[in-house]
């Protein structure tokens, strides 16, 4: 990339930041490309690890789909303390790619699922009971390397164990969930938050079906599809999102966006599954003026920095 001022014309450089999979955005995010130009912003979608990309050239710089990191977290945490004007900031990508931080939460109070973590190099047996559990590693992005198994059946008992190994081996850490049956059923709901003039805002909620089939086998793509519609967020719902986003170091004024994923728990109660602050899919084509108030929370964030 050749030197290039901050603005042309006075016009603010905004970067979505992507991956190489995805150098033209994911179709969603797309959607806020013309809302950003109609206030007078020039967008960009440089690649995180690009190492010709001049990043102190933008006004602003937003984590979008940069969603090979995974296998490469401390590179990109690095790359992220070294980038200016980030959103969201360094040190909430620290705090927020490694799911250990639900450890955290359900400390101070948040409702979590429980979660059992095996760490790297450490062996694992199933529980004795005979339910469904989910294996995942704490740093993924997109559901990968994720997995269902029904520990009443020998097969996956033992690819249970062997998910676990691999992920072991490999130096990852290993979380394991009990399945949370209400998922087949009602789904899971996502809350968006976006910033504004006084901080986060909720924005909109969408239902996402259930994405686990059955056991993980190996190497995933750069994300598992999902089952999406727009969907209405109920009171209790939004109670026990303003309560993880308390929890947040630092505050939510820093935040550019959030994600607050939900499900139900066994007595109906939604318990967080995450919290997305990193690079979430925003979903703002599910929901009428989303891509604008998105637009809108980029150029809030600019006017901070003016």
């Amino acid at each position: 990339m050749t030197d290039r001022h901050k603005s042309t014309r006075g016009k603010p450089r905004v970067a979505l930041v992507t991956c190489t999979k995805l150098a033209d955005l994911d179709p969603d995010d797309r959607l806020v490309l013309a809302p950003l130009a109609a206030r007078g912003a020039t967008v960009e979608a440089p690649v995180w690890d690009d190492p010709d990309v001049d990043w102190s050239s933008y006004d602003l710089v937003v984590l979008r789909s940069p969603w090979d990191y995974a296998l490469r977290r401390d590179e990109f945490v690095a790359w992220a303390a070294s980038v200016p004007a980030l959103v969201n900031p360094a040190d909430v990508v620290r705090w927020n790619t490694d799911k250990r931080y639900l450890a955290e939460l359900n400390a101070a109070g948040v409702p979590t699922v429980p979660t059992s973590w095996v760490g790297p190099g450490e062996s694992w047996q199933p529980p004795a009971d005979t339910g469904e559990y989910v294996i995942k590693p704490a740093v993924s992005a997109g559901s990968q390397d994720t997995g269902r198994y029904d520990l009443a059946d020998p097969e996956h008992r033992d690819l249970a164990v062997a998910h676990v190994r691999r992920l072991s081996t490999a130096g990852r850490t290993t979380m394991v969930q009990p399945y949370l049956s209400a998922v087949d059923t009602e789904g899971e709901t996502a809350l968006l938050f976006l910033a504004g003039p006084d901080g986060l805002a909720f924005s909109h909620a969408i239902r996402k079906g259930p994405m686990l089939t059955g056991p993980n086998l190996g190497p995933d793509g750069l994300y598992k599809a999902e089952e999406i519609s727009a969907r209405t967020a109920r009171p209790d719902q939004l109670a026990v999102a303003e309560r993880t986003l308390a929890t947040v170091p630092g505050g939510t004024r820093q935040l550019l966006y959030a994600r607050v994923d939900l499900i139900p728990g066994p007595d109906g109660d939604p318990i967080l599954v995450e919290l997305e602050l990193t690079e979430p899919s925003l979903f703002i084509g599910y929901a009428d003026g989303a891509p604008d108030r998105l637009a809108t929370a980029i150029t809030t964030h600019l006017a901070r920095r003016a």
